[in-house]
């Protein structure tokens, strides 16, 4: 029999801790060159993979990542797409889940793995949990199925003990080296003494069709929090933001919010002018059901689509993903109401 096909992996370094080592003469963190990742990491030898990597110069926090960032990843991802079998992402896990989110929609008829990780503590540190990270998503972004085929065909977060869907993950802890959790989804796969993959939550396609990777993001999108005692003139100020096109308006429980006349009439008139709003729950577990109670019921009838269960990075990046193909504000309305990439339960 022939010798197997080294599985080939792309890694694509953005930034953020995991990529951090200690400089030994000032003692203060720096980003390492992830050319000599193999000193760093000498167990990625053991996997025996093919490793390349691209990294962002300079590497950036992600507290400063943007949709022109999400773009250079996508950029990276299809340049090399027929080169290589997976990828992994390194990245600072405070945006994680709307990178996570934002790359779902934009690599369209995605059938390979795209996993993003990171690290609450520096590869360089003696304890520290980006080694195992990083290692654990370079064998799930090589791992495949019975036929050959990639077991993960999408873009999916690992963290610590769980792979999670993207564009189902938000960051709930700043402290826990498990730091992601997806509330509405139940994860991919669960690491322990091995990686146990739950195939019926594996995302899956009909067809293979050839990747298509959607540049164009519309960021004139803003997040509305309601909170007590807002006033009809700031509502009024928000909805009237210049520029912006729709607005995820996070509510109360199960979708619920004021039911002064004031409230409804400044939402109808911002809908009647043209703006998108979608209604997502402030709760991290659980979604928008309109009809429970009257003052979500109330919201619906000014045209404000529900958002269901999807998460607040999923929503923003859904839309900037939208608007940028260039769609009428109906097309809007009736993709959001659907779900593309797994990102929501209809």
């Amino acid at each position: 029999m022939g010798k197997e096909k080294k599985p080939r992996i792309l890694i694509i370094y953005t930034g953020g801790t995991i990529g951090m080592i200690e400089n030994p003469d000032t003692r203060s963190l720096q980003p390492f060159d992830f050319t000599h990742l193999i000193d760093n990491v000498p167990k990625i030898k053991k996997l025996d993979y093919f490793i390349d990597n691209i990294q962002f110069n300079p590497p950036i926090d992600s507290s400063d990542m943007s949709p022109q960032h999400w773009v250079d990843i996508a950029r990276h991802i299809d340049n090399n797409y027929d080169r290589f079998d997976g990828f992994v992402v390194l990245h600072g896990t405070d945006t994680m889940a709307y990178t996570a989110s934002a790359l779902s929609f934009m690599l369209e008829n995605l059938h390979k793995p795209v996993i993003i990780t990171g690290s609450q503590l520096p590869i360089g540190e003696v304890r520290t949990d980006g080694e195992e990270n990083l290692i654990t998503a370079l064998q799930i972004a090589a791992a495949t199925d019975i036929n050959g085929n990639p077991m993960v065909r999408e873009v999916a977060i690992l963290f610590e003990n769980y792979l999670w869907r993207g564009n189902r993950s938000t960051k709930m802890s700043a402290d826990n080296f498990n730091a992601f959790k997806s509330n509405n989804y139940p994860s991919l796969a669960k690491i322990g003494l091995g990686i146990h993959f739950n195939e019926e939550a594996l995302w899956r396609t009909k067809s293979i069709r050839p990747l298509k990777v959607q540049y164009g993001l519309d960021n004139a999108v803003i997040v509305l929090d309601l909170t007590p005692g807002i006033t009809e003139q700031v509502l009024r100020y928000q909805l009237a933001t210049p520029g912006i096109k729709g607005i995820v308006l996070k509510t109360y429980g199960a979708g619920n919010a004021p039911t002064a006349q004031w409230f409804t009439q400044a939402i109808k008139d911002a809908v009647d002018n043209g703006m998108v709003i979608l209604n997502v729950t402030q709760c991290v577990n659980g979604g928008v059901h309109p009809m429970m109670y009257m003052s979500g019921n109330q919201l619906a009838s000014t045209g404000v689509i529900s958002g269901h269960d999807i998460t607040s990075e999923a929503a923003i990046t859904k839309m900037m993903y939208l608007f940028g193909l260039g769609l009428s504000t109906d097309e809007v309305k009736r993709y959001l109401n659907c779900s593309l990439c797994g990102e929501v339960t209809i």
